[in-house]
């Protein structure tokens, strides 16, 4: 899990993905998507449910991006192991029959309707939709549901934690990331993944605290940790949460509400 925070207004975009094999210690082979980006200042090996990604600094000599992916070639076989086997197909009327929603897997009740609405209930989840209903009609309405309830949680949770800190954030924007949780940007805006609403609650309110904290200290130091600490005792519990659990909660969002 990475919590590096974005700039404002956003960097340069990185080139396009370069897939190539790479051969894992084991003798199997695997590929990795080399990406030369503008803003990296390092190299950086992530995992995640696109698969790999190396991400080689501007300046940064492809001999010695080789070089670092075969130094943590063991590392990444490890982490290729420990994946979840994720599914991959498109949410669909005609096969899925529950939603994830913090931490549940909640039974879907479909109902004929005007228009695409999804809405949440004490039975679970009632999706309406007219027979003609596109897809695409219904990923959009996936996504507004996933934010009013991403919404609904950080309302009423931010009111715990912003008296206690030096000033407020400048805005808030949930939205899918692709490996990070959250960030805030030099601008004091926060920014949080909307695939946390899919996970357990508590790992969603912590990487909030983790997030205003940074309105205290900018790095990752002691005196940091200690802000986190004092708001949320329990956030390595969440941490190793998010570790086991993140994988499989960004790639279901993305089969819920992307094309």
């Amino acid at each position: 899990m990475s919590w590096l925070r974005a700039s404002d207004p956003p960097p340069p975009a990185p080139s396009a993905a370069d897939p190539r094999d790479f051969l894992l210690p084991s003798g199997a082979a695997v590929t990795v998507r080399w990406v030369r980006d503008p803003r990296a200042r390092r190299l950086r090996l992530i995992v995640n449910d696109r698969g790999v990604r190396l991400t080689v600094p501007p300046r940064a000599a492809e001999r010695r991006a080789a070089e670092f992916l075969a130094e943590h070639g063991a590392w990444l076989e490890a982490q290729l192991a420990r994946q979840p086997v994720l599914e991959t197909r498109a949410f669909c009327a005609d096969q899925d029959a529950t939603l994830m929603l913090r931490g549940q897997a909640l039974p879907i009740t479909w109902d004929a309707g005007r228009y695409v609405r999804v809405e949440a209930d004490a039975t679970g989840v009632r999706i309406a939709r007219p027979e003609r209903a596109t897809p695409r009609q219904l990923r959009s309405a996936l996504k507004e549901f996933y934010l009013q309830e991403a919404r609904r949680d950080v309302g009423q949770w931010l009111p715990k934690y912003l008296p206690g800190l030096p000033h407020s954030h400048s805005a808030l924007r949930i939205r899918p990331l692709s490996s990070l949780w959250g960030s805030l940007s030099p601008t004091n805006a926060l920014s949080l993944d909307l695939a946390l609403v899919l996970g357990a609650p508590d790992a969603f309110e912590y990487v909030l605290v983790h997030e205003l904290c940074h309105l205290v200290h900018r790095d990752h130091s002691r005196r940091f940790w200690r802000e986190v600490e004092a708001r949320w005792p329990h956030w390595r519990d969440a941490r190793r949460y998010l570790h086991g659990e993140g994988l499989a909660m960004k790639a279901e969002l993305r089969r819920c509400v992307s094309a």
